[in-house]
């Protein structure tokens, strides 16, 4: 490692040197020369090594005249359902959630039905490769005005058998946990800020779309994500509905 000598730690080695020549010369009394000159290496040591730098705040510059803001804690996110877009295919898909319960658009939508939980999960795949560029997780319209979130099951006919198939099919979370039915805090708690935010309908349903492009991270992780949240409404907070994490040609 390169020793980089500064003015103090000439003056301090020029102090040593005079320390030991007086020590030689008999005028300084040995355990106090012993001591000066073992404070004077140890000054010495501590100027040479290096220093670490200062910690430093995320902060994202702002228009100029404008104070700089703090930015938030930000995740991107690579799975839905086990699934990655643009990686992985309908096959994959398949050995996860066995055979699908209705197949539309000529065979490139997919899609899996939970009755007990009233969420579905949608896979569009290209036509040609068969690798999935769009995963949805969503819940059925007629829930959105519930209080209840759809995580568990509600029917009657969901125990035993039906229960174990709804458990399986619990998988249907992002990468890093965000499900149907959690609240729309939870949101930005994991991914922060959206790239943008505002209103949306779905069959005539009011709701708030969260929407998040992960180019940021790398070209590692291109997906887009778009998250539907119910309005908060009589002091309730809103909650998810969809989910849906696509490939950037998308």
């Amino acid at each position: 490692m390169r020793r980089v000598w500064t003015q103090f730690s000439r003056a301090v080695s020029a102090r040593i040197v005079s320390l030991v020549t007086t020590f030689r010369a008999g005028l300084v009394p040995v355990a106090i020369a012993a001591l000066l000159v073992s404070s004077a290496r140890a000054a010495t040591a501590q100027s040479s090594e290096p220093q670490s730098p200062p910690l430093k705040t995320n902060v994202s510059a702002t228009r100029p005249g404008k104070s700089a803001t703090l930015v938030a804690q930000r995740n991107d996110e690579l799975t839905l359902a086990g699934l990655r877009p643009g990686q992985d295919d309908v096959a994959k898909a398949q050995r996860f959630f066995r055979k699908p319960t209705l197949t539309k658009f000529d065979g490139t939508n997919h899609i899996w039905q939970d009755l007990c939980r009233h969420q579905s999960l949608s896979i569009i795949a290209d036509a040609d490769s068969g690798t999935i560029q769009e995963v949805r997780v969503s819940e059925n319209n007629s829930r959105f005005e519930s209080a209840a979130p759809s995580s568990t099951p509600s029917e009657p006919g969901c125990s035993s058998v039906a229960s174990a198939a709804a458990e399986f099919k619990s998988r249907w979370t992002t990468g890093h946990g965000l499900v149907i039915g959690a609240p729309c805090s939870r949101v930005i708690e994991l991914y922060g800020q959206p790239g943008s935010r505002g209103p949306s309908t779905k069959d005539g349903q009011q709701l708030e779309l969260f929407y998040y492009a992960f180019d940021w991270a790398g070209p590692d992780v291109p997906q887009v994500m778009a998250v539907l949240c119910t309005a908060e409404k009589s002091a309730k907070p809103g909650r998810v509905v969809e989910i849906t994490l696509m490939a950037p040609s998308l």
